[in-house]
């Protein structure tokens, strides 16, 4: 399994939220979603995005950010300019102290701001949920991230606003894998720079022996691996493997399986109607009990449990 297609395995966008946002200056936006992550793209004019604690960050046409939930952040178009609005969980928009906007700034289909022609259109994509899985990814990530159109090139960025402007049928489903491909991209090009500190396993793909075991690991959970096996299908020995394993990843063969069958249950476990014991067979556990204990262990609640609260 590709590393970054991970974070859209299990919560890949269902129903995003995506919006072309227009604005003439000054405007500014103040966004309190709690959405785990969003992707900003600057079609043209410019933008400043201030995550709550750190420096604001300039964008112009073609740079995208991206802001990982749940804290707080800014948009505007000068740092100093005082929001105007307020963007809730549920995608509900509000004055700065609460009053309803009752659709003042709705400029049409996915469309929204105070200037439907405005100087500067930013293309606005929202990722609702948060899966176990994407956990691993997104905690690598920094609150803000961004990339100037150098940096990150991308064919998409066209079409993605002519369809988004778009409303027929079957056009969430397009615009939400459109979605998914922009923010592989653009993580693909994120990780590539010197300066960007990958996650310790995304870096591990590349090794010959470890990047094998991950990836079948990553791709068949609910075998019945065993650490000689993992050994032999890597042409290593039990102790090589378990060394050179742990010292690129960060955890044992084993312990990183677990860790990975309890995420892809989580993640079966909100999006379908399995049965328990259904979950357990298809993430590697031989029962309903035996997965409750270990899932109880790491989650803190039971599978049912989480199931009602998902």
């Amino acid at each position: 399994m590709d590393p970054l297609a991970g974070l859209l395995e299990g919560p890949r966008a269902r129903g995003a939220f995506l919006v072309r946002a227009c604005f003439d200056p000054p405007w500014s936006v103040r966004v309190e979603d709690r959405a785990p992550l969003t992707v900003m793209l600057v079609v043209h004019g410019d933008a400043w995005v201030a995550p709550d604690g750190g420096p604001p960050v300039r964008l112009r046409a073609g740079d995208l950010a991206i802001a990982r939930g749940p804290e707080p952040y800014t948009c505007a178009d000068d740092p100093a300019t005082p929001p105007q609005a307020l963007i809730l969980p549920g995608g509900v928009c509000a004055h700065p102290d609460g009053r309803p906007l009752d659709g003042a700034m709705d400029l049409g289909p996915r469309s929204w701001g105070n200037r439907a022609d405005g100087s500067t259109v930013v293309v606005i994509g929202t990722y609702l949920m948060r899966g176990e899985i994407s956990g691993r990814l997104l905690d690598a990530l920094p609150p803000l991230l961004s990339l100037t159109a150098r940096e990150w090139r991308n064919p998409l960025t066209p079409p993605l606003v002519e369809e988004i402007g778009r409303d027929e049928p079957g056009q969430e489903a397009v615009l939400d894998r459109m979605l998914d491909l922009v923010v592989i991209a653009a993580l693909r090009a994120w990780f590539s720079r010197p300066d960007a500190e990958a996650p310790r396993w995304y870096n591990a793909l590349a090794d010959p022996v470890v990047g094998r075991v991950l990836r079948l690991l990553q791709d068949d959970p609910a075998h019945p691996w065993i650490l000689a096996g993992l050994a032999a299908k890597a042409g290593v020995s039990r102790a090589a493997l378990a060394r050179r394993f742990t010292e690129l990843v960060g955890e044992p063969p084993m312990t990183y399986l677990t860790h990975w069958r309890l995420a892809r249950a989580a993640d079966l476990l909100r999006d379908t109607d399995d049965t328990i014991a259904a979950v357990a067979r298809r993430v590697g556990y031989g029962s309903a009990f035996t997965l409750s204990s270990a899932f109880k262990r790491v989650y803190g609640v039971s599978p049912q449990e989480y199931r009602g609260r998902a």
